[in-house]
């Protein structure tokens, strides 16, 4: 699938990768994460594939990266000619089209049924040389691994929400990820401009496990009536230096999300992970945070 906007940049150069970032990157998922991640990846210069479900999931991963492009610009984060940017993206439904790219990037739904069987679909259509990476924010990487024939080439790269304003990347080592993968990582999160913390695979990593914690104690503070959702908030950001918090990153996320991640964290790390009821009733009625319009805050 091509962009109008491709057409119009044929005769305009497209310009080099850093140094050590592949030059063909796939990513399979289009969503928020996914096309933030394709963003990042197009912003320094390389030719990126994104595959969605569908056709009309497809256009709309395009229209998100395009758009996260057009805003880079405006924002003076990057000097790249937008047209140029759109001719190196490219929207697919085939799985196939993972066949000539260096890096693919998972970036669907935080589901272990749907993660693994997503995996092994692009691994099966990869090069041997190839590397394959999870987006996953909690997750094992070694029991992902473990699903895969070449688990040596798999990492976790957890990118954060929003990708664009993120500057860190936390690299997942797997038991059995390559010496050379785990350097190469480091050498792709410092050419997209951002930090690299690097963790040994275990539960929730080191971001999502201190991330939810706080997270769900803020939840119990507001189910105990111990402070508004607002005031809890503004004592993380004013007296601890958060830049968004714990209540406020949770609907930005989205319950649901988080929800699942507690689940898995309480399943492996025990009952001080246990969903607070609260999280669970916001979930049940669909107040979900910022994508539904309501969840700790109202976001209409």
């Amino acid at each position: 699938m091509t962009s109008p906007l491709s057409e119009a940049a044929s005769d305009v150069q497209s310009p080099e990768p850093p140094a050590g970032l592949p030059a063909r990157v796939g990513v399979l998922g289009g969503g928020r994460m996914g096309a933030g991640i394709a963003h990042a990846f197009l912003v320094t210069g390389a030719d990126v594939l994104v595959v969605e479900r569908d056709g009309q999931s497809a256009e709309a991963a395009r229209e998100r990266v395009e758009s996260a492009a057009a805003k880079s610009i405006q924002r003076g984060a990057t000097d790249a000619n937008l047209e140029e940017m759109a001719s190196r993206l490219t929207v697919s439904v085939d799985y196939d089209a993972f066949t000539d790219r260096r890096l693919v990037v998972e970036a669907v739904p935080e589901d272990w049924n749907l993660k693994v069987a997503s995996l092994r679909r692009i691994e099966d259509r990869l090069q041997r040389d190839a590397y394959l990476a999870s987006n996953t924010s909690s997750l094992s990487v070694n029991g992902l691994a473990k699903e895969l024939k070449r688990p040596g080439n798999f990492l976790g790269l957890h990118f954060f929400n929003p990708v664009p304003a993120s500057t860190l990347i936390e690299v997942v080592l797997g038991e059995q990820t390559a010496p050379q993968l785990a350097a190469e990582a480091k050498r792709w999160v410092e050419a997209l401009g951002k930090t690299a913390v690097v963790v040994n695979d275990a539960p929730g990593f080191a971001s999502s496990r201190l991330g939810v914690a706080i997270a769900l104690e803020a939840m119990r503070m507001v189910e105990e009536g111990v402070a508004s959702a607002e005031d809890i908030d503004n004592a993380m950001v004013l007296g601890y230096k958060h830049p968004t918090g714990p209540l406020r990153t949770t609907d930005i996320v989205g319950l649901d999300v988080r929800l699942g991640i507690a689940e898995y964290l309480q399943s492996t790390l025990g009952d001080r992970f246990a969903p607070p009821q609260i999280l669970r009733d916001k979930v049940a009625r669909g107040e979900l945070g910022r994508k539904t319009g309501r969840g700790f805050f109202d976001w209409n």
